[in-house]
């Protein structure tokens, strides 16, 4: 039987801007910035905050590690209810600025509290509520945002545009909190204290300075003509285990996420220990971020000429072909090891990229199957997916380079036990990689099945919606 919509009908009748004629970069500017300040979060929660309080409050790090698990598990109830909720949600205001001005205000309140803690007041209850309240409050921002970003435009390339503006802005504002302590070590060595208040410094700021600049950058648009179904959680939350494409888009990020979460985690013990290293290891990742940076706009053109999920798959395998060349690595020769080092930051933004534009898409397919519109809850399973695939990474990596002999603290390894650490450092991600680009790979909702989707949509909600 023959398609209704060939590639070359939609050639004739494209229903949508081409990208030269589509959002104002300022304007896209604008609304991207508000990644930064949740993602200038990110870095000094994982990284930072748990050493200071250790530290300077003596809370024991079992402590703080369960504190941090119990925020996993919260995270995994509130980011699918949040969705959930912002789609329901039918205010004056919109749907989505309600939920991300609340945000604002609790994210705020809890950065302050957090990066700017009082010696006096500090104890676990403290550190449990002010943690648990920022992470609330990045999810009330972020999960609704990210909703909007797919909102603003139908167009199937415009929405790989958005995302790559909301990546670099998100991926400088990572870089600017990976910098500022080490210009503070060359200034005010093992001041942890002004680490600490700087980089709170640059998330609140940014975050009053980002928030009306975001808000004020497109209109929202209105809730579609059908409205959602008020079905219970549980059930709202079973319908995305059952949708296979968002079902693959997710497995596809999670490997991703795992692959790069154990490079991540093994970094510096594969930097300092087999390649002898040790005063590269910071190096060589911030050279890794850098190109990251870079490596948006790159991946964004590639997208527009060859489809997102064909993009998404070419970067998937030029990571596997990357991490395997790490095999080939001589201990103690830079030139190599840095020459991958550069390739990887840019490779490495393709998946992400292109899985959270894909989204959207799949969020327009089920609206059109279903009446339903549950664009933000099912942005919020991406929280689901990189958490998982952050705690399975730690999770198995670590235990297996130990269980194949490699010990951190020993004044030196065997070789066995570094050609173990090799092997789990390039091999987990290869492996990792590969996956995500075979569950990726053949993606049917391509540019022209998208675009006849949103010329559906467009016309059932023209029919639906009032008469003028």
């Amino acid at each position: 039987m023959a398609t209704l919509y060939t590639p070359s009908k939609f050639i004739a009748a494209r229903p949508f801007p081409a990208r030269s004629g589509g959002l104002n970069r300022w304007r896209l500017a604008s609304f991207a910035s508000l990644s930064v300040p949740i993602y200038a979060a990110q870095m000094p929660l994982g990284v930072h905050l748990p050493a200071f309080y250790a530290q300077h409050f003596g809370l024991s790090l079992g402590l703080i590690g369960a504190i941090f698990l119990g925020e996993r598990l919260w995270g995994a109830l509130a980011d699918p209810l949040i969705g959930t909720l912002s789609d329901r949600t039918n205010s004056r205001f919109g749907r989505r600025r309600p939920w991300i001005v609340a945000g604002a205000v609790i994210f705020g309140l809890a950065a302050l509290a957090l990066f700017f803690p009082a010696a006096s007041a500090v104890s676990p209850l403290y550190l449990a509520v002010a943690l648990f309240a920022i992470y609330l409050g990045s999810a009330m921002i972020q999960i609704p945002y990210l909703a909007w970003s797919g909102e603003i435009s139908g167009h199937y390339h415009e929405r790989t545009r958005v995302v790559t503006f909301q990546t670099v802005a998100g991926a400088s504002s990572l870089l600017a909190v990976l910098i500022l302590p080490t210009v503070i070590d060359q200034l005010r060595p093992a001041d942890a204290a002004l680490k600490l208040a700087a980089m709170g410094a640059v998330i609140i700021g940014s975050l009053v300075i980002t928030v009306p600049l975001a808000l004020r950058a497109f209109a929202e648009p209105s809730a579609p003509a059908t409205p959602t179904q008020r079905l219970p959680l549980g059930r709202t939350l079973a319908l995305l285990f059952r949708e296979p494409l968002l079902r693959r888009v997710l497995l596809s990020d999670f490997a991703v996420t795992v692959g790069q979460s154990t490079r991540g985690g093994l970094i510096v013990f594969f930097v300092t220990f087999y390649m002898g290293l040790p005063h590269w290891a910071s190096g060589l990742f911030l050279f890794q971020f850098i190109f990251g940076v870079i490596a948006g706009p790159i991946w964004a053109e590639i997208g527009y000429r060859i489809g997102k999920a064909r993009a998404a798959v070419a970067g998937e395998l030029a990571q596997v072909a990357i991490n395997l060349g790490l095999l080939f690595v001589v201990p103690g020769q830079l030139g190599p090891l840095l020459a991958l080092t550069v390739a990887q930051g840019l490779a490495q933004g393709s998946g992400n990229l292109m899985l959270r534009s894909m989204v959207a898409d799949v969020a327009d397919e089920h609206r059109l199957r279903t009446g339903e519109d549950r664009s933000a809850l099912f942005f919020s399973t991406f929280s689901l997916s990189s958490k998982a695939g952050m705690a399975v990474a730690v999770g198995i990596a670590l235990p297996l380079v130990s269980w194949l002999g490699f010990d951190p603290t020993a004044a030196s390894n065997t070789p066995e036990a570094l050609r173990g650490l090799l092997w789990v450092f390039a091999l987990g991600p290869a492996i990792t990689h590969l996956i995500s680009a075979t569950l990726i790979h053949g993606f049917p909702l391509h540019e022209v099945r998208h675009s006849e989707i949103r010329r559906r949509l467009e016309e059932r909600d023209a029919a639906l919606s009032p008469a003028e």
